[in-house]
């Protein structure tokens, strides 16, 4: 963002006001939070709150929700008590949550409980939030801790990329439509891809879907990896039947991570667009080929990169990469329906 806001802004690219880049986050980023039930107490007298805070975490301690802060204080306007403490979990030893009383919860006298009012049922955050937006949400039930990650809250306030930046994005994904329509000519699937290095801007590569020939892996995304490797010497299929389905040759350097014979993994650092949401074949691919950021521009029913699964937010592989929707969308779904009318037809 400019810092002086004086200086002029940049315009935004034409047809830029009809879409935005949306992130695509994990599942446990994009869910609502989840609740779970606690007995909480009022606090009667204030002074005696870090002495209950003490003996009520010694008894109970909360180590597996440390995003939970013990005390809040009274939602209730006009309450005779100024603070509410968490006592504990209410489904202690898989009992069912209902009423108990002080002495119920604390059997063994290890807390004073002068200063404790009536127990109550609280319903409050069972994980940590991890977006803004589940943040404001959980402390509209109790107060949590958050650590904010700025770079995801500025991309679901729509302001992480300039509009130089998505100018450029606007100019690789047209590029890929164009591509998809000229596959879609071929009587191929309407989709399109282009692999682009943003270190440089370069387009590396553009490919649209090959599957109407003998092999059904040629999916748009499949065809630009494979390109890819082309550049790098290798590749593995012919698209001489295909000339929409170009390569830029582009030199090996030393700033990609370098696989055991020297040479680095595809597409390392490098960004692919696609007219829509890849499949999980394809988003597998883009992990082993070391992606690092997804562009696409509508969803798709069975899509692996935020639809039907999150293959690029997996803990348990081991690669990750951002994933970003939406540019150009209408234009991308106009050609999505292409692809619905060959299928009914």
């Amino acid at each position: 963002m400019e810092p002086n806001s004086k200086r002029r802004k940049t315009a935004e690219p034409d047809g830029a006001s009809s879409w935005e880049v949306q992130p695509v986050l994990s599942e446990q980023e994009s869910q609502g939070i989840r609740l779970m039930p606690v007995y909480a107490a009022p606090v009667l007298d204030k002074k005696e709150t870090c002495r209950l805070v003490k003996e009520v975490s010694a008894v109970y301690p909360l180590s597996d929700y440390p995003h939970l802060k013990r005390i809040r204080a009274c939602l209730s306007v006009g309450s005779p008590h100024p603070l509410e403490i968490i006592l504990c979990l209410a489904s202690l030893n898989g009992e069912q949550a209902g009423l108990r009383s002080l002495t119920e919860l604390f059997p063994s006298g290890q807390v004073d409980l002068c200063g404790l009012g009536k127990p109550f049922l609280a319903q409050v955050p069972a994980c940590a939030p991890l977006t803004r937006p589940q943040y404001e949400e959980a402390v509209l039930h109790w107060p949590v801790s958050f650590h904010e990650n700025k770079r995801i809250t500025q991309a679901l306030k729509g302001c992480l990329f300039s509009p130089l930046e998505k100018a450029a994005m606007q100019n690789h994904m047209e590029l890929a439509i164009h591509t998809a329509q000229q596959g879609a000519r071929q009587g191929m699937e309407p989709v399109g891809a282009a692999v682009v290095d943003p270190a440089t801007g370069r387009v590396l590569a553009v490919g649209h879907d090959c599957r109407g020939g003998s092999n059904p892996l040629l999916h748009a995304a499949m065809v630009c990896i494979d390109l890819v490797a082309h550049s790098h010497g290798g590749g593995a299929y012919s698209y001489k039947d295909h000339p929409a389905c170009t390569f830029l040759h582009v030199d090996n350097n030393a700033q990609h991570p370098p696989l055991g014979d020297g040479l680095p993994y595809i597409c390392t650092g490098y960004d692919m667009y696609l007219t829509r949401e890849p499949c999980m074949m394809c988003a597998m691919a883009l992990v082993h080929s070391r992606i690092q950021r997804v562009f696409y521009g509508t969803p798709s029913p069975h899509g692996a990169l935020g639809t039907a699964h999150h293959i690029h937010s997996r803990r348990d592989l081991n690669h990750r990469y951002e994933v970003f929707r939406g540019i150009l969308e209408d234009q991308c779904k106009r050609l999505a329906r292409l692809s619905d009318h060959k299928e009914s037809g």
